[in-house]
């Protein structure tokens, strides 16, 4: 089998850990993979760990014991996260976005993969210390951030629908009510989707009444799961009062005014300073 160089096993030990956010992998897994003794990979291992903190592109973990082993907890910093949010903020305020209705196109912002790569990068950073099972979310325009936020806490996705498909199997059906038109839908999700009592974090676009996350939430009671968080990734400040108490936007939506073309949009971070 081929031997590697070190700079060739490091670069290649930094492209694996990168591709699995959140997971351990083991010391055995570099040895066989590169043929090189477990001290070897050791000292690899903390080079590379030197490399990506100084450069604030994460952190690398060790693993003790037997299955231990080392993963890459994909966390940004606080500079390189406000920086981002503000670029993102800077490009939904473009006034040529607002639709007639008082809405905001913001599609094609969640549809870029490296837009929405990092937004669920810094979603996930949330919950990287917390036990979590499933991502949940609601289709169709939360998916990717949701998918995203699931790639890096190492999670399955697991998505709620409108309407009920044959292909799921048996499903739990509820009504919610929407927060802010007052008007009753359905939600659905197959019993195969999640194991019961599991620990879930929500994920979802937008929120302005938080209807739907509080129908997710009301999903989740008839897994008995529990929910140990809700993000979202744009907020309207109005209606202030939520149908949910704790939840944590990254954006929020200050003012929409279709008549004067206005939009003004924060980090919600920055707005709690």
């Amino acid at each position: 089998m081929e031997k590697y160089k070190r700079n060739e096993r490091i670069g290649a030990i930094i492209k694996i850990l990168a591709d699995n956010p959140n997971k351990v992998i083991t010391y055995n897994f570099f040895s066989e993979k590169f043929s090189a003794a477990k001290s070897s990979i050791s000292e690899d291992v903390l080079v590379v760990k030197k490399i990506i903190e100084n450069l604030e592109m994460g952190k690398i973990e060790t693993v003790a014991g037997a299955a231990g082993g080392v993963k890459y907890v994909p966390v940004m910093s606080i500079e390189d996260t406000e920086m981002f949010l503000e670029e993102v903020c800077r490009k939904l305020m473009d006034k040529e976005r607002i639709i007639p209705g008082g809405f905001l196109y913001y599609t094609d912002i969640i549809y870029m993969p490296d837009i929405v790569d990092k937004l669920g990068r810094i979603i996930a950073s949330r919950y990287l210390h917390e036990k979590i099972d499933y991502v949940v979310t609601m289709e169709t325009k939360g998916i990717p951030v949701a998918l995203m936020t699931a790639k890096y806490l190492n999670l399955p996705l697991v998505i709620v629908r409108r309407q009920s498909k044959v292909t799921e199997g048996t499903t739990v059906t509820i009504n919610y009510v929407s927060g802010s038109s007052s008007k009753i839908s359905t939600m659905s999700l197959s019993k195969r989707a999640m194991k019961k009592g599991a620990k879930v974090v929500v994920v979802d676009d937008f929120m302005k009444g938080g209807g739907t996350a509080m129908g997710i939430v009301n999903m989740m009671m008839e897994f008995e799961a529990e929910v140990k968080g809700i993000s979202v990734l744009l907020a309207m400040k109005d209606p202030e009062k939520k149908l949910v108490e704790k939840f944590h936007p990254l954006l929020m939506i200050e003012r929409l005014d279709p008549m004067d073309g206005e939009v003004n949009i924060y980090p919600f971070d920055r707005i709690k300073k």
